[in-house]
């Protein structure tokens, strides 16, 4: 019953975020892209739907698959300024409907992290972050509920610490279920809907025997719902020890060969190009997540406005050659339309 009532709440929070303005904002998006989709020829998005934004590249763990875990960007490491912040959501707040304060990084490291969530909540757009927990002590954790942040995903990947931190390398299971217990603990003295509690559970070989245990302990800790997240790895041709062999839980495919492809047949279209991007904590506006070290930006809000982003030669040429071969697109390759299973 708990988790269908934060379902519930959590769809109702996210229909408080329309407008008149912002549906029709959507539905033109829809349109556009559908029309593209169906002829292969341009029809240029009005504004986007959703927005990704960075916080920080910096995080306190050393997961094996992420760039800012192996602290193996190409881009610079900083933080968010939140002036930055503030003139792209000024900007776009009339449109916008969903803000994720995720791209790289550990979020609660940025120090005004909480205040720009406030200001988003304060704009009535439904706001949803992810964080490794580590950071949730009981003072934060009552600043989270308080800000209106609507949505927050907890990754748990493991049901005991051996398994945890062969992944989460130099991470804590204690200390993510002590952040866990200070929200929900948070939530019910301040009789608060949000933020929905989301665990995900990124399924690698090593933990994919704990898939039943992580909703029981889901369930104990006060969770709304658990998503097992498919892994994106980098050298998976030849097969990798972290692709999983429960198939459901796999990007890849084991072929005749014995080598290894992305399920995804990777079609001449992505909905991600019309609806959302992803600006990074110094600016830079990139076409979709795929793209961790910022090799297609699209332009800097530090120098022109997102508008002028949005549409300008540039975006419309990659949206342009998405719609020709996206096979031929470097951050495409290893994308899967569908990295999510919902328990």
């Amino acid at each position: 019953m708990r988790h269908i009532n934060g379902y519930k709440n959590d769809l109702l929070n996210l229909a408080s975020a329309f407008s008149a303005r912002r549906l029709a904002n959507a539905l033109s998006v829809l349109q556009s892209y559908h029309v593209s989709k169906l002829t292969g020829r341009l029809a240029p998005p009005r504004l986007p739907i959703s927005i990704s934004i960075e916080p920080t590249t910096s995080c306190n763990l050393r997961c094996p698959e992420c760039p800012s875990g192996l602290r193996a960007f190409s881009r610079p490491t900083g933080m968010l300024n939140p002036d930055l912040f503030r003139n792209v959501i000024d900007e776009l707040c009339k449109d916008l409907l969903y803000l994720t304060f995720y791209f790289q990084g550990e979020p609660f490291l940025n120090p005004g992290f909480l205040d720009m969530v406030r200001y988003a909540a304060e704009k009535k757009i439904y706001t949803a972050t992810s964080t490794n927990a580590h950071f949730l002590d009981e003072k934060t954790a009552t600043e989270v509920v308080k800000s209106g942040l609507q949505r927050l995903i907890i990754s748990v990947d493991g049901t005991d610490q051996q398994t945890y931190q062969n992944y989460r390398i130099g991470g804590s299971l204690e200390k993510v279920l002590e952040g866990t217990r200070n929200i929900v603990e948070s939530r019910k003295k301040l009789r608060s809907r949000t933020p929905y509690l989301v665990f995900q559970f990124l399924v690698v070989k090593s933990n994919e025997h704990q898939v039943n245990e992580i909703q029981e302990l889901a369930r104990k800790s006060g969770v709304d719902r658990v998503v097992f997240k498919t892994a994106q790895i980098y050298d998976y041709e030849n097969g990798n020890p972290l692709i999983p062999t429960i198939e459901k839980y796999s990007r890849y495919k084991e072929q005749a060969d014995g080598t290894y492809a992305v399920k995804n047949k990777l079609l001449n279209h992505c909905w991600k190009l019309w609806h959302s991007c992803v600006i990074t904590w110094d600016g830079k506006v990139l076409p979709c997540c795929f793209d961790k070290d910022a090799s297609f930006e699209m332009g800097n809000v530090n120098d022109s406005s997102f508008r002028e982003i949005w549409n300008n030669d540039s975006y419309n040429s990659f949206r342009s050659s998405l719609l020709r071969s996206r096979k031929e697109i470097s951050i495409c390759k290893n994308c899967t339309e569908g990295t999510k299973v919902w328990a």
